[in-house]
């Protein structure tokens, strides 16, 4: 499989900027997924590398191949690219057999061949009793293993795939992406993924890219883009994320607006200017009030305002000082005064010119 090279990739639409200066490079058998909001420039960076779209500036090249520069342009049909969509696109009127087939007599694949190739890749995609019934007699689970074995079915270069499982129910979506992440991983093809889903990008990336109103924000591991998030935008959009305002007051502290504690940081720290601190919930410890904390912990005093037992967990909602926060513990029962503990190293810090979403600074400014 060839590796993949967007460089600085740009789209316009008229005047709007969907894409800008978008660079990547994805290696050959990689799972690499694009991840983002809605009208970031995800779909549409997927699309250029399809050949749905032309870039208005930039290249792609997929191994030796130029698909896409200044005076060049390959067409979908000379790409050899597989491509799965969010709706499927299945022929309603044709069988799941004649749905795989399709591709193959465009490429003028003689017939017996064809019959091979179809008994192998539903074989792999586990439908090989169901080659002769309609899309509409298959569940939505089993329609987008149809999509993705029409994808593969003519053993593309890379394949392509567009939130794919947006359209199944939620144990199902589960399902699905295990068994993705398998077969991705025994056919070692060069995956690229869109999804807005911050919970399917970490399972099933080698790497991911952040992308915000057409930018890149962050390119990384599933780990780097959760434990190390680049911006306040990354922190706040993959995952939960608390953010607190304060000033830095110290080497390695930070003062807090919301309670006037300072509490200590790891990292270098930008002068004496004001900072966001943001702490997951998870990395948070709640204790009822009064007890002892270890030495060289970050210790908060809040108040319980509501708490919600999720099955694995208890999430609860906290009054600190004139900020409310959340906090995720297998601790039950937690009621009015409580103690939060704060490990140094999960104390993101960020620039207070960082952009945050317009919820994010709503609960910074409670």
């Amino acid at each position: 499989m060839p590796e993949v090279k967007v460089t600085h990739l740009a789209k316009q639409f008229g005047e709007n900027a969907v894409l800008r200066d978008i660079t990547f490079t994805i290696a050959d058998g990689e799972f690499f997924t694009l991840l983002g909001p809605s009208g970031c420039g995800k779909s549409t960076t997927l699309a250029c590398i399809a050949g749905l779209e032309r870039p208005t500036g930039g290249s792609i090249t997929v191994g030796p191949a130029t698909f896409a520069s200044a005076g060049t342009f390959v067409p979908p049909e000379g790409r050899n690219l597989g491509m799965v969509f969010q709706s499927y696109a299945l022929w309603p009127h044709m069988t799941v057999a004649q749905n795989l087939a399709m591709p193959l007599k465009i490429r003028k694949v003689d017939r017996r061949e064809q019959d091979t190739l179809i008994a192998e890749v539903l074989d792999k995609v586990g439908l090989a009793e169901l080659r002769d019934r309609y899309p509409h007699q298959l569940s939505g689970g089993q329609q987008q293993r149809v999509a993705l074995a029409r994808a593969l079915v003519y053993s593309p270069s890379v394949l392509l795939l567009d939130e794919p499982l947006s359209n199944l129910d939620a144990k199902l979506r589960d399902q699905a992406r295990a068994w993705l992440k398998r077969l991705q991983a025994d056919l070692g093809i060069t995956t690229v993924y869109v999804t807005h889903d911050q919970e399917e990008a970490l399972a099933l990336s080698d790497r991911i890219a952040v992308m915000s109103k057409g930018d890149m924000v962050q390119i990384g591991t599933p780990e780097e883009i959760y434990e190390r998030p680049a911006t306040a935008e990354v922190a706040a959009f993959v995952g939960r994320c608390n953010f607190l305002p304060g000033r830095v007051s110290g080497p390695g502290e930070v003062r807090l607006d919301c309670t006037g504690q300072t509490i200590t940081v790891p990292g270098d720290l930008p002068g004496q200017g004001g900072v966001t601190v943001a702490i997951r919930p998870e990395r948070l410890e709640v204790l009822p009030a009064g007890r002892t904390a270890p030495a060289g912990v970050n210790v908060l005093t809040a108040e319980v305002l509501t708490s919600s037992y999720v099955g694995s967990r208890h999430e609860y909602d906290l009054r600190l000082g004139d900020h409310v926060i959340q906090a995720e513990t297998t601790r039950p029962g937690l009621t009015g005064e409580v103690t939060l503990l704060a490990e140094p190293a999960a104390c993101l810090l960020y620039p207070t010119t960082d952009a945050l979403p317009q919820d994010v600074e709503a609960l910074i400014a409670q």
